[in-house]
């Protein structure tokens, strides 16, 4: 089998409402975002997404990932899409780092491995039935009480666990988030406060060694460094998110000890592949993982959660659905979606979402035949 044509498609996707992050400073109104089709010479073809989180969040953008992958396509045509490690050497070789470039293409390969076996992912990740993934909610930054109406709001559609946005210079005024917060949750319920890189090592300790809650503190500050410094010095357990980018990032993490638990998204690593390498490392030192995308449609959250699907009980967080925030939905009723808190999973072969020819258009790119 060989991959014949790539096509590209550009789509925006606007936010049902303003989604403010890292105590406040990051405010995101639409997303941009990539799919790409893979064709090949039996029959089969493969879909992918790529969407990073706004263009201030990462070192990412939409227009980035369409500019590589002019770059990466061309390289592309001819190999077998089935062989997942030497189409991602071959981006490698054609252009190195850009992950977030990559991941589009690498799970539209996946897409395709799964069809041509007739396996859904979550079989070709190694479960041999798919475990229902609990959904957590998430929870933009604002006041105490606009934060636990949002909270209260989402336990209302079946949410058993939240990432509450905090983080800020005012340490004072996360304090009084996070106990306010701590105080309106239900027994049954759990919460994660996600600063998003926002407080300095100083701003974390004041304000982690002032609460009383002992939930997971997830990505205090900007870089590894600084997370060690903090972690070594505060009771709460520690999750990373937005300063892992590779293999060899979760590698330094865990050699120095500066977390018990990560995010693993597809595209902010690459994609399934690295993915899965990741997921697996994460199993064998015991992280706990929450496992899901950084954006996009209900096909890049599905993608995403086949892998959730596919991991053990006792390293598996609840993941989260960025679709869930969208005003649009262009897999529309397809894949991962919010039924009473949780996800399940068919045996639908490969990912078991494709996008709406109507909604998409025509491509804005065509690379191999017919281009």
């Amino acid at each position: 089998m060989k991959i014949t044509k790539i096509s590209v498609w550009q789509i925006d996707l606007p936010l049902s409402k303003p989604y403010w992050l890292s105590g406040g400073r990051l405010k995101f109104e639409r997303l941009d975002s990539t799919f790409v089709r893979v064709e090949t010479d039996e029959g089969f073809t493969g879909w992918g997404e790529g969407c990073p989180w706004g263009h201030t969040y990462l070192p990412a953008h939409g227009s980035g990932l369409r500019a590589a992958l002019k770059l990466l396509a061309p390289a592309l045509i001819g190999k077998d899409p089935r062989a997942v490690e030497t189409v991602n050497r071959a981006m490698d070789l054609q252009l190195p780092g850009h992950p977030y470039a990559k991941a589009p293409l690498d799970i539209a390969c996946w897409d395709i491995l799964g069809k041509s076996s007739g396996s859904p992912l979550w079989r070709l990740f190694g479960a041999e039935n798919p475990a229902e993934v609990a959904i957590n909610s998430s929870i933009s930054t604002g006041t105490p009480d606009e934060m636990i109406a949002d909270i209260q709001a989402a336990s209302a559609k079946g949410y058993k666990t939240h990432s509450a946005k905090v983080g800020g210079s005012n340490f004072k005024a996360d304090i009084e988030r996070i106990e306010a917060i701590s105080a309106a949750l239900a027994p049954d319920e759990q919460v994660t406060f996600d600063v998003n890189r926002a407080w300095t090592p100083g701003v974390a300790l004041q304000v982690l060694n002032s609460v009383a809650a002992r939930d997971w503190i997830e990505q205090p500050c900007e870089t590894l460094a600084e997370c060690a410094l903090v972690a070594a010095k505060v009771p709460q357990p520690i999750m990373l998110d937005e300063c892992l980018h590779s293999f060899a990032d979760h590698l330094d993490a865990w050699k120095a000890g500066i977390c018990q638990g990560v995010k693993v998204k597809p595209n902010r690593v690459g994609g399934l592949t690295k993915a899965k390498q990741i997921r697996d490392f994460g199993i064998s030192v015991g992280w706990q993982m929450h496992i899901e995308d950084t954006g996009g449609t209900g096909f890049a959250d599905t993608a995403a959660l086949h892998l959730a699907a596919a991991t053990p009980e006792t390293n598996r967080l609840a993941s989260w659905l960025c679709h869930a925030h969208l005003a649009v939905d262009p897999v529309p009723g397809q894949g991962a979606r919010n039924v009473g808190g949780s996800v399940h999973f068919d045996q639908s072969p490969g990912i078991g979402v494709e996008p709406d020819p109507e909604f998409l258009g025509d491509p804005i790119a065509v690379y191999g035949d017919a281009a």
